[in-house]
């Protein structure tokens, strides 16, 4: 497996140790038990993708064969939650654990972000910077997270905008590398700037390539179908990237990180979300954690880990008590929690 050598380009492993729960987690934890569970599977990854494309690939003939009818919303909505899962292995990817060739890892990876207009090599640079700084000045994503709970008022208007498209420019403004700002110190992070030159240049290639393609890509539906085609591509694609995607990227983010009480330690500091047990949990599974993304606590603390051996690696942490007192619960207590009316005392 290649592994990330350069400076600028590595994605480090959360070293805080303030508090007894990161270092017991660390000292608990042999190479010899993390060994394998940072092998990578190619057939695991292939699974992933062909599920999720051939999920894609349901929901559109659902809504080609039944145009127009009901059936369509229908699918807009399983298209736009394929969309995130794509999103999910384009993450796998910009951390190198979709294929250990590094080659076809990227090649894939840009190919899965690109279609749902995501430049997978600049979202690499972009999080770096949440990784390697999570919650401090540096932390480009403290913007989308921080501050929470705002009350049940906020995010319902945020994710309202969200649905109605209103905010989508700004999604993909940060999937390109805009200067972010950090939603507490007001520093300006441009993310470009902290990063390889060869992560750079590959950056800026990429962002020029996912342009081009969404630039053709109606064209090509045009020429296919006519004006039919271009219809069903701008209503059966383009219209869940910029209205379904856009509230579950949100609420995946405050789940992940929104509400928590210790800022010290990756323990406290990002949250697993616990998804069994009932059909709300199953639904905010399918919704908002495909390919176990609601391990975030764990994908933290060990990124190298990829994302088919997560239940297992929280499973170990869990079995030698790792995790107690760490940020774990159910995604019925977060979603409580992160729209509370106000932040809690204490």
């Amino acid at each position: 497996m290649d592994r990330v050598t350069h400076t600028g380009e590595e994605f480090r492993e959360d070293l805080r140790r303030p508090g007894s729960g990161n270092a017991q987690a660390r000292k608990l934890l042999s190479p010899a038990e993390l060994l394998p569970l940072t092998q990578l599977s190619t057939a695991r990854s292939l699974l992933a993708i062909g599920q999720t494309f051939g999920l894609i690939a349901a929901a559109l003939l659902l809504a080609i064969a039944t145009w127009p009818s009901g059936w369509m919303v229908l699918s807009i909505l399983v298209i736009g939650v394929c969309q995130h899962g794509l999103f999910i292995l384009a993450h796998e990817s910009a951390h190198y654990r979709l294929f250990g060739n590094r080659r076809a890892n990227d090649i894939v990876g840009r190919l899965v972000a690109m279609i749902g207009g995501v430049s997978m090599c600049t979202y690499r640079v972009t999080h770096r910077l949440h990784h390697n700084n999570l919650y401090t000045d540096d932390d480009a994503d403290t913007a989308i997270h921080g501050g929470y709970p705002r009350g049940r008022a906020y995010l319902w208007r945020k994710l309202l905008r969200d649905v109605l498209g209103l905010n989508a420019w700004k999604t993909y403004a940060y999937f390109f590398g805009a200067p972010a700002i950090n939603g507490d110190t007001r520093r300006v992070i441009r993310p470009l700037d902290d990063t390889s030159p060869d992560l750079r240049t590959s950056a800026r290639a990429d962002r020029r390539l996912v342009i081009s393609f969404h630039l053709l890509a109606p064209l090509a539906a045009l020429a296919a179908g006519g004006w039919r085609g271009l219809l069903i591509y701008a209503v059966l694609w383009l219209l869940p990237l910029v209205t379904v995607l856009q509230p579950i990227l949100r609420l995946r983010a405050i789940f992940e990180h929104g509400g928590v009480h210790d800022l010290s330690s990756p323990l406290t500091a990002a949250r697993s979300n616990r998804t069994t047990g009932s059909v709300a949990a199953w639904a905010a599974r399918t919704l908002l954690f495909p390919h176990h993304v609601n391990y975030h606590l764990e994908h933290h603390l060990y990124p190298a880990v990829p994302h088919y051996h997560l239940p297992r690696l929280h499973r170990l942490l869990q079995e030698k008590g790792a995790l107690e007192g760490a940020e774990v619960r159910a995604v019925g207590a977060t979603w409580r929690l992160v729209f509370a009316d106000r932040r809690p005392n204490g």
